[in-house]
């Protein structure tokens, strides 16, 4: 049964909201077995509202998150000016102790990726550290594919992808500096970012500005998942900038498509490359991240280890295996009451 709950993203609209939505999720909540709710965000934020709600009626359930949201409202703080950064950086007080809140009353603790998982876990009664991803084991790229991939080097030019939101808190002017001193430093590639986002026009006016028009583009969104995993695939390098706690997808999407990951530092991309080594993490600056990228490109080998090492990172992390880890620990709620 799908429920269809209103979009509440003001005060207004919330509070407009909460009576009626009140009523429909505890229907649900009393009619459902195992309970996990996605929660992030303040207003409208009706994965919190239940939470309180199922511990109201004596109910255990879960909470699942994959980012920091406050973290993110606190970086748009940042980026703000005037009564509108005051406005920002207050709803992300708010909403980290809302959070925190809502945490400690539920009965376990999802949180995707070890970035969430560092942020949230003090405050859980049973923090667990789960992935998720939407890509099946017929998703991953097979051994023949890896071995044609790994047979390609050396190339005319590396080839570089990010796949995401063109916005900043993913680094996407880190990501243009990056590539600029690149070219500077006489390195052959073509580079490609697939997504839209609120800071795509600006975006490909930095690319100009750069004079990388000639080798990096931004064409948008790439709705065809075919094409976006035969890109994935196709790629040398998956190369990334994000500024916040969370734990996107496509850094284990890149790894199940043998692509390895180099990007700025965090406990997520740490923890997923921690096994085998398919990837290269800096410190957040342009200029580390484009000698990193230099050094995995500057012999065949060397790409080719970090390629093999990707794909053997990723290897485990599909849907299936997963959402089956996430589906026993809700499952293991001892008898569905607080």
């Amino acid at each position: 049964m799908v429920e269809h709950l209103p979009s509440a993203w003001s005060p207004l609209a919330f509070a407009r909201s909460l009576v009626p939505t009140a009523r429909r999720l505890r229907r649900a909540i009393d009619g459902s077995q195992h309970l996990q709710f996605a929660i992030g965000g303040l207003w409208g934020d009706w994965g919190a509202v239940s939470t309180l709600l199922a511990r109201r009626a004596g109910r255990s359930a879960a909470v699942w998150t994959d980012r920091v949201e406050s973290d993110v409202t606190r970086f748009h703080a940042g980026r703000s000016r005037g009564l509108r950064r005051i406005y920002w950086a207050a709803t992300a007080w708010v909403m980290g102790n809302y959070e925190r809140f809502i945490i400690r009353r539920s009965s376990m603790g999802l949180f995707h990726g070890m970035d969430t998982y560092r942020a949230y876990s003090p405050f859980s009664s049973a923090p667990r550290l789960v992935h998720n991803i939407h890509l099946s084991e017929k998703d991953r790229i097979s051994g023949p594919e890896l071995e044609q991939k790994l047979g390609q080097h050396p190339k005319a030019d590396v080839r570089i992808l990010y796949a995401g939101r063109v916005h900043s808190e993913k680094g996407v002017f880190d990501w243009i500096d990056a590539l600029a001193l690149l070219r500077d430093m006489g390195l052959k590639f073509t580079a490609c970012w697939y997504g839209d986002g609120p800071d795509l026009a600006e975006a490909r006016t930095q690319i100009a500005r750069h004079a990388l028009g000639d080798r990096v583009t931004m064409p948008g969104t790439l709705s065809d998942r075919d094409a976006l995993l035969r890109q994935l695939r196709e790629a040398d390098i998956f190369l990334f900038c994000h500024k916040t706690r969370e734990s996107p997808r496509c850094l284990i999407e890149a790894l199940l498509s043998g692509t390895p990951i180099i990007g700025y530092d965090s406990p997520y991309p740490a923890d997923l490359i921690s096994r085998f080594g398919g990837g290269v993490l800096t410190r957040e600056d342009p200029h580390a991240l484009a000698h990193a990228v230099a050094d995995a490109a500057a012999s065949s080998s060397t790409l080719q280890d970090l390629q093999r090492n990707a794909a053997r990172d990723g290897h485990d992390l599909t849907a299936e295996a997963v959402f089956h880890h996430r589906a026993m620990l809700i499952k293991s709620i001892e008898g569905g009451r607080c």
